[in-house]
């Protein structure tokens, strides 16, 4: 979270080794899970309890797989030729082995499709779903349900057990997000381990045994940190559900949109659930380099501001109010106060109407709290952005103080506000009654309240754009869901606010956009919208490696470190 420069060492080649998968043979850096290492040849290997980023227990048994290594005479150490094939033999052992405990090593083979393998996965089947109740129908889970899944291919298709089903607790409250079926728990203690290693919030456990174990919290506690959702997302079965999307929607009706988490600098890659315009749940997505597969919980809500009561709306035509906005600019001694919540593009063009109104810019710094994993001290998700595309040549502070001095000196009369509230960056009350004020925002405020003009405008929901985090990695967002009635896309407002002031005609589409930024932005020459990939781009954060971001906060959360711990 304080600003530093891409890594300049580059980083050793891994040592390679070759396995063979179902008679396939390939190099992966040895001691790669056997579950990846299949997946890189398109075999499945079913498995509840492994995730990648988490420590192995092999609690579920689901990944048999048969290994094997080639034959070697144990007294001359030469290779064992089997005379029906004129290779060299393979020693299979003698029962399976878990694929999610078996790491690559030189000459390992696997067979994954055998009928000892799919025997085997069908017992532990049959297992998991003695006592599992048959209500995939009225299941939040149903559609992404790993047990659902895999029973349609392992599964018997009816069940030997006579018994009565064990009863466990239902609807059962973890903690104020996260609500429990335990009836549907099939232990395999993901939750358990995340909490632990990565949440670094040991409050999950179960208790008692065999057919009655149960998960719980320890006594007097409850799973309540900012990353408990983490747990819903990477529960395998329908066990753990968020109450706040609990019975809203079925996941195949809903649109997946990939975005960003604009609460802090950190920029951790999201999904954006809708359908017919209306979000109803933002999930994490896998990003190695950024947040590997987990979001904050706060970030989780940031979707109910599109349908807020207090967005702005226009009662008429933009050009209208564009034309009003200018007539207001008009007077000279003008100040422009940008948004580090801007996109890189908004950022831009900010620049550009600044120089049209030869206007100084200011930024307001946010800061809070850094929580040492996906929440940063620094909470704008683009002042880096700001420092790229030139809008600030400095870091911004938390207070418009030189602001302030210059409307009392009598300096500044007008002050164009894009996406800040004034008053709540400092400027008192008597300061705005001294300018007129033009604001460009999505939400009603103080500053909006006492405008002259006032320009509504979206959401990060309902645009496109791209933020540069605190990497300095440039990651883009797609637009979700359309744009409210009587809003306009940022960027739309932009251009026509700089060509109705006298500036330039500027493009107001990201593609034309582009166009000029690459040309005119040396950080990011030569790039793209389109092009950038879904992981991001790293930028070179020379120019800046010397500036201190957020004072005392000097490392953010190293996934790639913390998945391998």
């Amino acid at each position: 979270l304080l600003t530093s420069s891409p890594m300049s060492s580059v980083p050793a080649k891994p040592d390679l080794v070759t396995v063979n998968i179902d008679g396939k043979e390939i190099a992966v850096p040895k001691g790669t899970n056997v579950i990846e290492a299949a997946r890189l040849v398109g075999v499945d290997v079913p498995h509840y309890c492994y995730h990648p980023k988490l420590s192995i227990v092999g609690n579920c048994r689901m990944c048999l797989i048969e290994t094997g290594m080639p034959a070697v005479d144990p007294a001359t150490k030469q290779p064992v030729i089997d005379p029906a094939t004129g290779k060299q033999k393979i020693n299979w052992g003698p029962r399976p082995q878990i694929g999610c405990g078996t790491n690559a090593s030189p000459g390992l083979h696997i067979r994954t499709n055998t009928p000892l393998v799919k025997d085997c996965r069908e017992g532990v089947m049959e297992f998991l779903l003695i006592n599992h109740p048959l209500d995939c129908p009225i299941c939040d889970q149903a559609g992404e349900c790993k047990l659902q899944e895999h029973s349609t291919e392992y599964g018997r298709g009816y069940s030997r057990f006579v018994e009565n089903k064990n009863v466990k607790p239902k609807r059962t409250q973890l903690g104020p997000r996260v609500m429990l079926d335990d009836e549907r728990c099939i232990l395999c203690s993901r939750c358990i381990r995340f909490s632990k290693e990565i949440a670094k919030d040991d409050v999950l456990g179960f208790v008692d045994r065999g057919s009655y174990s149960t998960l719980t919290c320890y006594p007097g506690r409850q799973l309540a940190n900012n990353y408990s959702l983490n747990t819903v997302d990477i529960c395998p079965v329908g066990a753990l559900t968020s109450t706040d999307f609990r019975f809203k929607m079925r996941v195949w009706f809903l649109k997946q949109t990939n975005s960003i988490d604009t609460e802090s600098s950190v920029g951790a890659n999201t999904v954006v659930w809708s359908r017919e315009g209306a979000i109803y749940r933002i999930t994490p997505r896998r990003n190695d380099e950024v947040n590997d597969t987990w979001m904050a919980d706060s970030g989780r809500l940031l979707y109910k501001q599109v349908a807020s009561a207090d967005r702005l709306k226009a009662s008429e035509p933009v050009d209208a109010l564009v034309a009003r906005a200018a007539s207001v600019l008009q007077g000279g001694a003008v100040a422009v106060v940008g948004s580090g919540r801007s996109s890189v593009e908004e950022q831009y063009l900010t620049r550009k109407l600044a120089e049209a109104l030869k206007a100084g810019v200011s930024l307001v710094a946010r800061t809070g709290q850094g929580d040492g994993l996906l929440i940063s001290a620094d909470r704008n998700p683009n002042v880096r952005g700001a420092l790229v595309t030139g809008l600030i040549s400095a870091l911004p502070a938390t207070q418009l103080t030189e602001l302030g001095a210059a409307i009392d000196a009598g300096k500044v009369k007008t002050v164009v506000a894009v996406g800040e509230d004034l008053r709540a960056a400092g400027l008192s009350e008597a300061q705005l009654a001294k300018v007129s004020v033009v604001y460009l925002g999505t939400h009603a405020n103080a500053t909006s309240a006492a405008a002259k003009v006032v320009l509504p405008t979206l959401t990060v929901f309902e645009k496109a754009g791209t933020f540069v985090n605190q990497q300095f990695r440039i990651q883009k967002f797609a637009q979700a869901v359309p744009g409210l009635a009587g809003a306009t896309n940022d960027l739309v407002v932009l251009a026509k606010l700089i060509a109705a002031v006298g500036g330039p005609a500027v493009a107001s589409d990201l593609s034309g956009i582009w166009s000029t930024i690459s040309a005119d932005v040396p950080a990011l020459a030569h790039a793209t919208y389109a092009k950038l990939p879904e992981t991001g781009l790293l930028l070179d954060a020379t120019p800046w490696s010397g500036l201190s971001f957020v004072e005392g906060e000097t490392l953010h959360y190293k996934p790639a470190q913390a998945a391998r711990a």
